[in-house]
């Protein structure tokens, strides 16, 4: 029986055999009796006379066993290590630290807070999309956290670098456009894939704590995100912070003022 080829994604010209049948399987190995050694690294397999990939399998496993495993959001309900919101009761309280995100980290966002219901959960943000590659200096928009439920809708907050959007450092919402500028650059990224001015329904702008917030409700139905989207931006610092709440059209039947009320207690 024939055996088919491994190629190991960081050594490509390395193929390594893959048992596919009783002939192509490898000697028995001895296996370790102890428990402590379960955590101990693993022990290469090496086919006789395979010299080269013993020596490349060697260092395949030394890379392996030193890589940081990717970071695990918490696929838990968040109102089981969240704290409950004094302003909107029955909900959670939701506020971003530097251990949250690379950006935070970075300094390139500030802090930010919201509501959410405690039956929640965060999920993982992927390695492309969480600017982690780019930080400190990322040239597009990135998504720092996202919350969801399959029942209610979702959630996420997308920073995007000042700098794409004007060149005047430190600029306040207001010195960048109007909510209808802000929102034709931004609206991909709440509905994931495009824009279209007629989408937009809504608009509002109001002031929290001396800080300039753009507020949009958006129809969305060839959305990836959902058919319904709320939206709210401000600039701080060197970035723009957008928050986005979105939901299919039956979330939105039965969770609309819900997702009101997320949008509205956004704050950075």
């Amino acid at each position: 029986m024939a055996c088919s080829l491994f190629t190991s994604p960081l050594f490509p010209s390395l193929r390594l055999p893959l048992p596919t049948g009783s002939r192509c399987a490898p000697p028995p190995q001895a296996v370790a009796s102890s428990a402590d050694n379960a955590a101990a690294a693993p022990r290469l397999v090496a086919f006789t006379g395979h010299r080269r990939e013993l020596v490349l399998g060697a260092a395949l496993s030394a890379l392996l066993s030193r890589a940081p495993l990717p970071a695990q959001a918490r696929e838990v309900e968040v109102g089981s290590y969240l704290p409950p919101a004094p302003s909107n009761p029955g909900f959670v309280f939701f506020k971003a630290t530097p251990k949250d995100t690379p950006a935070l980290r970075a300094g390139n966002v500030q802090p930010y807070e919201f509501v959410l219901p405690p039956t929640w959960k965060q999920t993982r943000v992927a390695n492309i999309l969480s600017g982690n590659y780019c930080q400190p200096k990322c040239a597009e928009p990135w998504v720092e956290v996202k919350f969801e439920d399959e029942k209610q809708g979702k959630v996420q907050v997308v920073a995007s670098p000042l700098i794409r959007l004007t060149n005047k450092p430190n600029a306040t919402i207001e010195d960048i456009g109007s909510p209808e500028r802000i929102i034709a650059s931004l609206g991909p990224f709440v509905t994931g894939n495009t824009f279209d001015s007629d989408e937009l329904v809504d608009t509002k702008v109001e002031k929290i704590d001396g800080l300039t917030y753009y507020s949009y409700v958006l129809e969305t139905p060839l959305a990836l995100t959902g058919s319904h989207n709320l939206a709210k931006a401000t600039a701080k610092g060197n970035t723009v912070v957008l928050f986005v709440v979105s939901a299919n059209d039956k979330q939105w039947s039965s969770s609309e003022k819900v997702l009101k009320t997320i949008v509205d207690s956004f704050q950075v």
